[in-house]
């Protein structure tokens, strides 16, 4: 009975210092350092889709009609002379020209406005480029370029010849370490730090600047763990913006909030002073409790006071946790950097959590959901985004499409996807089917995994993940899917060349990376009814894992590919149906390719055949047109490939025995599918006889800048001019090979006149070969 009353008058103490906790304590935060708490850091915004037009919510917006701080800046030097009230003119004037920069290209915009005062915070206090300040992925970092002597080159922004959308160390000495993808500042940031120790160098500020999202990366904590075991002092500042996901808010199986359970935890973190007088009070309350009920309020406490301060996590971990605090309000942000940089030992690293408004000071950034995250050119007054009325779906939107469709048929598929929702269509598929979609953050290794423990109870996952981050999760794949033949369908989005985000999101290795890996179905359809087809096919590959790429952009439309497909025996499988796109799609056979366009040249002096794979096929098939009408005795087949596992080996033998020239075509770096056919074909002997010859066409081995995709595809050398010159090449060395054997032969015929040789006479060779022997004896 005692037990049952102290058990209770225990929970009703928890709930009222619950309740206490929830009314009062969050809305006090710290006063560390001697500086003021964070006011109404996050209010409520507009309900905004990053699809949706709120343009019309906003009139009239204008910046500052001049800039006379900032054009007195040109370096971060010149920061060092202003003071706090000229530090907050100064950022007013650094967010407007971000705004109108962008405005003009295009880019990341909401999470350069949420840095605005950090990014002039930073630059006053630490002595960049000899202190180290590291931006997380980067995509943030547009005030920190216009700082630092770009400011000039704005205009140049993710263009072709232009600045970077990241920073980039041979951009600038500003730019210590390239960004582009997660969770890698911490780890560099260290590094940094150690190797200033090693090499004795008498000043050590690194700071990692990492957001929110980022931090969910299992990288991250690998690097902060390592960095209090090392007693090495490093800054990680931790820009908490609750945008976990891209956007965030769409419905998934963990709701509709921030994706993970460490964003939520950050989200409460309070500091302790606040929390003192509360807990003097507890304190009182608890003497007049009997002992044992004292003892479980003490328990209670500690735990109230571990989610309050902060220090639970990151404490553990080895950091000094200083926050949280508002990342807008100079005042308050500079000194703190100051003390930081001034009053902490260099054997502790420190952990500053400040909360920002991704967007902040742009009305329709903070109004969308996605707080325009990424954005097309607009206008500054009204926040409208000049995007093109797209004629065709894009690709995203036909497989989210597609597997809407499988998952209304099929309750065992399930859709995953890391922090990436908008961008590989699970948003969609969230909205019709929240409990079977699962963001898991920025953690692809864990998606990987996740889908293949999925797998094992007979659930059919599909796991959305760009082409570049799947880089991150290549030993996931092998080791945990692919060795043990789990039926994960993998989906990669923007593989191939990706436009404006540049080299770090170019998705052009998984070909060659993946391709290597035994028990894998790869896939690339050529256009958008072949991607539905191939999620469809996926579906119904259940001993393996299977993997569907394709590139960012939109579908041909009705139109091209009646055209393309016009006199193909098997064109309906790539053709709409009463102006449409079909219903649903139909699986193909594994490891079977397709002719779509046969030869037409009569009795042709030298056949040719191009093989491709993925979006390409439309341009080769423009190409062999091109060809046979440059040519008119060079006939052209053309076929689809469509899977680089398994090989359509029936199909390649075929076209070895009846082509002078076989040119294979790929979205993708090499190693990838123009390797796989070279070995097939070299194996078996295909090109022994020297009547065909071989050519593959991929992406160059280099690093292709930002810019349009056209100029992209056309730096690769992968559009029709140029397959029609690689063909035109080849043709010729062939034309004066076959010129150079029959004049050979008429010569031979000749020689052969002139001398007569008896029957007991050996050949040239072979008295050389006796005369060489009768020596050596």
């Amino acid at each position: 009975m005692k037990s049952n009353y102290s058990t209770c008058i225990a929970l009703l103490c928890f709930l009222y210092l619950e309740q206490y906790y929830n009314s009062i304590i969050c809305d006090a935060y710290s006063y560390r350092f001697g500086f003021r708490p964070i006011r109404s850091v996050h209010p409520n915004a507009l309900k905004g889709s990053s699809g949706e037009d709120i343009s019309g919510q906003f009139k009239g917006l204008k910046g500052p009609d001049t800039t006379p701080l900032l054009d007195s800046v040109h370096y971060p030097h010149d920061l060092k002379r202003l003071d706090l009230k000229q530090l907050k003119t100064l950022a007013h004037e650094l967010r407007w020209e971000t705004i109108n920069a962008v405005s003009k290209t295009g880019g990341h915009l909401g999470s350069s406005l949420g840095v605005v005062e950090l990014t002039v915070a930073l630059h006053y206090i630490f002595n960049a480029p000899e202190d180290r300040i590291i931006w997380d992925v980067a995509h943030q970092a547009y005030p920190h370029k216009i700082l630092t002597g770009r400011r000039h080159r704005m205009h140049t922004l993710r263009q072709l010849h232009g600045l970077s959308g990241f920073t980039n160390r041979q951009e600038s000495e500003y730019d210590c370490f390239g960004a582009g993808h997660s969770s890698t500042s911490i780890s560099a940031a260290l590094g940094m730090a150690v190797g200033k120790n090693l090499l004795s160098k008498p000043i050590n500020n690194c700071i990692a600047v990492i957001g929110d999202g980022a931090i969910t990366g299992g990288m991250a904590y690998e690097a902060m763990n390592n960095a209090a075991y090392i007693n090495t002092r490093i800054v990680v500042i931790l820009n908490d913006n609750g945008q976990v996901s891209l956007p965030t808010g769409q419905p998934s199986a963990g709701g509709v909030g921030p994706a993970g359970a460490l964003s939520g935890y950050t989200s409460r973190l309070l500091t302790s002073s606040a929390f003192k007088s509360f807990r003097d009070i507890a304190k009182g309350i608890n003497k007049l409790m009997p002992d044992e009920l004292q003892n479980v309020n003490k328990r209670v406490d500690a735990y109230v006071r571990g989610i309050a301060t902060g220090g639970t996590l990151f404490e553990e971990l080895g950091f000094y946790y200083v926050g949280p605090v508002d990342a807008h309000d100079l005042d308050n942000l500079v000194p703190i950097l100051e003390n930081i940089r001034d009053n902490v030992p260099i054997t502790k690293p420190v952990l500053l959590h400040i909360k920002s408004i991704k967007g902040k000071g742009y009305p329709p950034a903070e109004a969308a959901s996605d707080k325009y995250h990424g954005v097309a050119k607009f206008e500054v007054s009204t926040g409208k985004q000049q995007k093109q009325k797209e004629k065709t779906m894009s690709l995203t939107n036909v497989f989210a499409n597609s597997l809407i469709n499988i998952m209304e048929g099929d309750r065992s598929v399930v859709a995953i996807t890391a922090a990436m929702p908008g961008g590989t269509g699970l948003d969609r598929v969230g909205r019709r089917f929240p409990k079977r979609t699962y963001d898991v953050g920025i953690a692809e290794q864990h998606a990987v995994t996740f889908a293949a423990g999925l797998a094992v109870e007979g659930v059919k996952p599909y796991c959305a993940i760009y082409s570049t981050f799947m880089q991150r999760a290549l030993d996931q794949l092998i080791h945990d899917v692919a060795l043990q033949q789990l039926p994960v369908r993998f989906i990669l989005d923007r593989a191939g060349l990706v436009g404006n985000d540049g080299a770090t999101h170019h998705g052009t290795f998984d070909l060659a990376y993946l391709g290597c890996v035994p028990d894998l179905v790869i896939m690339a359809p050529s256009d958008e009814i072949e991607l539905q087809n191939m999620v469809e096919t996926q579906h119904g590959i259940n001993n393996m894992p299977s993997v569907v790429r394709y590139p960012r952009g939109n579908g041909y439309g009705e139109e091209v590919l009646k055209d393309v497909f016009s006199g193909a025996n098997n064109a309906s499988s790539s053709l709409y149906v009463n102006g449409e796109m079909p219903a649903k799609g139909c699986a193909l056979p594994i490891g079977k390719g397709r002719v779509v366009k046969e030869h037409t040249v009569a009795n042709p002096a030298l056949k040719v055949s191009i093989l491709s794979i993925g979006t390409r096929l439309v341009e080769s098939v423009h190409a062999a047109r091109a060809l046979e009408k440059m040519v008119p005795d060079v006939s052209v087949k053309v076929a689809d490939a469509r899977f680089m596992k398994p090989l359509d080996t029936e199909m390649l033998t075929t076209l070895a025995a009846e082509s002078n020239l076989l040119i294979t075509v790929e979205e993708g770096s090499k190693g990838g599918f123009g390797s796989h056919v070279m070995h097939y074909l070299t194996d078996e002997g295909l090109l022994d006889s020297g009547t065909c010859s071989f050519r593959s066409m991929c992406v160059p081995d280099i690093w292709i800048e930002a810019g349009p995709q056209k100029d992209q595809y056309d730096i690769a050398a992968l559009n029709e001019q140029h397959i029609v010159n690689k063909v035109m090449q080849v043709l010729g060395s062939i034309r004066e090979r076959h010129a150079e054997q029959k004049a050979a032969a008429s010569k031979s015929d000749r020689d052969g006149q002139m001398v007569k040789p008896s029957v007991g006479d050996k050949p040239a060779s072979a008295r050389l070969l006796s005369s060489y022997l009768e020596n050596k004896l």
